[in-house]
């Protein structure tokens, strides 16, 4: 109204740089020099993939020189199958994680709706048995398929159904176990109501509980996938013919000779090789965060 005292905007007094720096400032400066800290690595690979050298000493300056060369030599080159093993880490990858989610949610669904004898002696075994890395029982999985490989060829040493039963079996006690803690999140009542409706346990777990528990199903089959496609040791003992091996054991004989290391080739395999899993990560991350914590509070 025309007469009446207008009022100014009150200006904001700017914290003191030593008083922001002490209350917030520390925390952004921590936040950058990680962000340099991880992504510093990722942006070498990246420059010595482009590098037409073969050596990593002009990498040095990053970006000094851009050329495909690399990327293309990877599908051109006969003696070289990354193709062949680009798909089959993709297709071990992907079986072996469908494989251990749901092998892990009936193991899962079993601990955490059903009561047995041996109930807490079964959990109790299972995470035992995964303070034990797969790398001390190398030369065991070694002999054991080479046994099989008498009888049933397809399950033997160079056999990736092999490979990929043995990715089921070291993955399934710790997956079991952060399964089970998401389980016990999801009310017995709804099982209840199930039960009086007429719904087996079979129509429950398919039906409704493995609908509630998409987010650590998601994490689960994301972390057996990282998992199976970086894995070196086992694969590299397991495959023995180089039309079957992963990317992580092709391209290590990239690197492995004496005289003809090719360094720019391996980044360039490294870069692609991450491709897949960074779709899957994007593709899965919103269900990452409440799986991962849901589960391993409970």
């Amino acid at each position: 109204m025309k007469g009446w005292p207008v009022e100014k905007p009150v200006k904001e007094r700017r914290r003191p740089f030593g008083r922001w720096l002490r209350e917030t400032g520390w925390r952004h400066l921590i936040g950058v020099v990680m962000i340099v800290f991880a992504g510093f690595p990722l942006l070498y690979v990246l420059s010595a993939s482009l590098n037409p050298t073969g050596t990593l000493v002009g990498s040095n300056q990053l970006f000094r020189a851009v050329d495909i060369g690399n990327y293309l030599e990877l599908f051109t080159t006969p003696t070289l199958p990354f193709a062949a093993w680009f798909a089959n880490t993709i297709l071990i990858g992907l079986v072996s994680a469908i494989g251990t989610v749901f092998l892990g949610a009936l193991a899962a669904y079993a601990f955490s709706r059903l009561r047995f004898t041996g109930r807490r002696v079964g959990l109790l075994s299972l995470l035992l048995l995964q303070m034990f890395p797969q790398l001390l029982g190398v030369v065991a999985i070694f002999l054991l398929l080479y046994g099989i490989g008498e009888i049933f060829p397809a399950l033997g040493l160079g056999s990736q159904l092999g490979l990929i039963l043995v990715y089921l079996g070291g993955a399934l006690g710790v997956n079991t176990y952060l399964m089970y803690g998401f389980f016990n999140t999801v009310p017995q009542s709804i099982d209840e109501a199930a039960k009086i409706d007429g719904a087996s346990h079979t129509q429950i777990f398919f039906g409704i509980i493995l609908r509630l528990v998409t987010p650590i199903l998601a994490v689960i089959g994301l972390l057996s996938f990282v998992g199976t496609a970086s894995e070196f040791v086992i694969a590299s003992v397991v495959l023995t013919e180089p039309s079957s091996q992963t990317l992580a054991v092709g391209l290590y004989q990239l690197v492995s000779s004496e005289t003809s290391k090719n360094w720019t080739l391996f980044s360039a395999g490294a870069v692609l090789s991450a491709i897949p899993v960074m779709l899957l990560f994007v593709f899965l991350q919103k269900y990452i965060v409440s799986g991962l914590t849901s589960g391993a509070v409970k």
